[in-house]
């Protein structure tokens, strides 16, 4: 489908993932090779999943490797093979309601699983190593908008954990072995082929099939959704500029992506009925344990260094996922 432009090779992990899909597409478009990895896993649909996956496979420059990041054998025999020159790791055990009672694959594929990263990129001279954080480290905080250099040090989730332990990680390997690194703090996602077991898609689901959506906290929530053409646009800016060295000497930085415009769950709810052509049964239930009332991303790095802020609003940004989600279902 595309014609293959450019030497580098760039690997995805989460390759069939819902932002891993989205990234793949545009550097394939972009004309970069695309290696990408997953393991399919039944968290959510393979059956989505193997249907990202069958777009990207029809790309020239795409080569798809069915394997577990927690597997170091297989990982580095990708990275024997195909010697990428970036690094984008998507992959990990994402949810933070999961994470309440099944913190076991939070620390295999979360821990262990970005060790095995780190440790391929350490022997590999990887140029770049650009990870998946989440905006969940900022915890419970209340001052606004979250800026990168908040204090993260208390955690509400066992997922919001593992990812505070990433940037730590990925710190330190920048600091002993001279890994450039870049964290991105990810802000609500949404939009086509998305994940089923986020709010929005369940929100669609429910609606349409006449069952009650449930609203934590009565409603009284903020969130600060990023449309998903938003993030894959920041990302493709910032895998190609690794970072400077910071006052330490050490080649890390992170990065918040999302909209910097937290809007009223309430809101987001009559958006989505007007996109779907269809009033939803609501159901008012209190805060879920490691629920967080509001996130709010500050991006000004983002805007300074890269001359980017997101763009897509909540209306524009329902709206396509809406006509997405009613032409498939």
């Amino acid at each position: 489908m595309s014609i293959v432009k450019s030497d580098k090779v760039i690997l995805v992990t989460g390759s069939a993932g819902f932002i891993g899909f989205h990234l793949s597409k545009r550097l394939l478009e972009d004309g970069y090779k695309v290696i990408g990895v997953d393991n399919l896993n039944n968290y959510y649909s393979p059956a989505l999943k193997n249907e990202r996956l069958a777009i990207l496979k029809k790309y020239s420059g795409y080569k798809f490797v069915l394997l577990d990041i927690v597997d170091f054998q297989a990982l580095e025999s990708v990275f024997d093979k195909y010697t990428p020159n970036v690094v984008v790791n998507l992959a990990a055990q994402a949810g933070v309601r999961y994470s309440i009672d099944h913190p076991r694959e939070y620390i295999d594929s979360n821990i262990c699983g970005f060790f095995n990263i780190l440790e391929a990129c350490r022997h590999y001279s990887v140029e770049h190593l650009v990870y998946a954080s989440s905006s969940s480290v900022y915890g419970n905080q209340h001052k606004t908008p979250f800026a990168v250099e908040d204090k993260t040090d208390f955690p509400i989730s066992l997922y919001a954990a593992t990812k505070k332990a990433n940037e730590l990680m990925a710190y330190t390997y920048s600091h002993l072995y001279e890994i450039p690194a870049t964290g991105l703090r990810f802000f609500t996602v949404y939009g086509p082929y998305g994940r089923p077991d986020m709010a929005y898609y369940k929100f669609a689901d429910a609606i349409m099939k006449n069952i009650p959506i449930k609203i934590y906290n009565n409603g009284n929530m903020l969130r600060d959704f990023t449309y998903i053409d938003d993030v894959v646009e920041a990302l493709t800016l910032i895998l190609e500029k690794s970072p400077c060295l910071d006052g330490n000497g050490v080649r890390h930085r992170v990065y918040n992506i999302g909209n910097n415009n937290p809007e009223r769950l309430m809101d987001f709810v009559s958006v989505l009925e007007e996109a779907l052509g269809k009033k939803a049964i609501k159901e008012y239930l209190p805060m879920q344990p490691g629920d967080v009332y509001q996130t709010y991303a500050d991006v000004t790095d983002l805007e300074r260094e890269f001359g980017y802020r997101p763009k897509v609003s909540i209306k524009e940004g329902l709206t396509k996922f809406a006509e997405w989600y009613l032409n498939v279902f």
